[in-house]
């Protein structure tokens, strides 16, 4: 049964969305294409017909998780960037990469991954410190822009060792100690 053109962005898309989750939870090197595939309701046959390979894939779903994580970003950051930071370094927001941050579940994959993903994950960057950039109280874009990079690396920076370290005081920890040290946390 031919499958229509419509129905192939619909398979599409469920891919694109099975990937960044599993990559945010997994990393690029901790998911086959069959599980993958799986996972978004499809056989591997029909990955060829939608990306070129696992590293076009990865880069797309980078994409899409970046693009997730921005629209989210704008939301609550223009409501309080305080409690954004709050939610931000939450045990919740830690325990969950697979719908967290891309920036915190993939930094170290797409330091390692080839040209598109970092390419990708660059433009996500700018964009994301883009959008809190509006929130620093500098006192002109280029200030604005250092504080927001700054903050941007104190928040990844802090929910990534709180991943990686294994005990759940010490995560809580470096958590708090990134809250305080940022003006809208403290």
């Amino acid at each position: 049964m031919k499958v229509t053109r419509a129905q192939a962005e619909e398979n599409r898309e469920r891919i694109l969305d099975s990937a960044a989750q599993l990559f945010r939870e997994r990393g690029f090197d901790g998911i086959g294409l069959n599980e993958l595939m799986q996972a978004a309701g499809l056989t591997r046959g029909g990955f060829y017909g939608h990306f070129e390979s696992k590293d076009d894939l990865a880069a797309q779903a980078v994409k899409r998780a970046m693009d997730t994580n921005r629209e989210l970003w704008k939301q609550q950051t223009d409501r309080s960037l305080a409690a954004w930071v709050t939610s931000y370094l939450s045990d919740a927001h830690c325990e969950r990469p697979g719908a967290g941050c891309a920036l915190a579940s993939l930094a170290s994959d797409a330091a390692r991954g080839g040209p598109a993903v970092q390419t990708v994950f660059a433009e996500g960057v700018r964009r994301l410190a883009g959008t809190l950039q509006g929130q620093m109280p500098g006192a002109d874009a280029v200030e604005q822009r250092e504080q927001a990079l700054a903050m941007l690396s104190t928040l990844v920076g802090a929910v990534l060792l709180s991943r990686a370290v294994g005990d759940p005081g010490l995560s809580r920890e470096l958590r708090e100690a990134a809250r305080k040290s940022l003006p809208a946390g403290g």
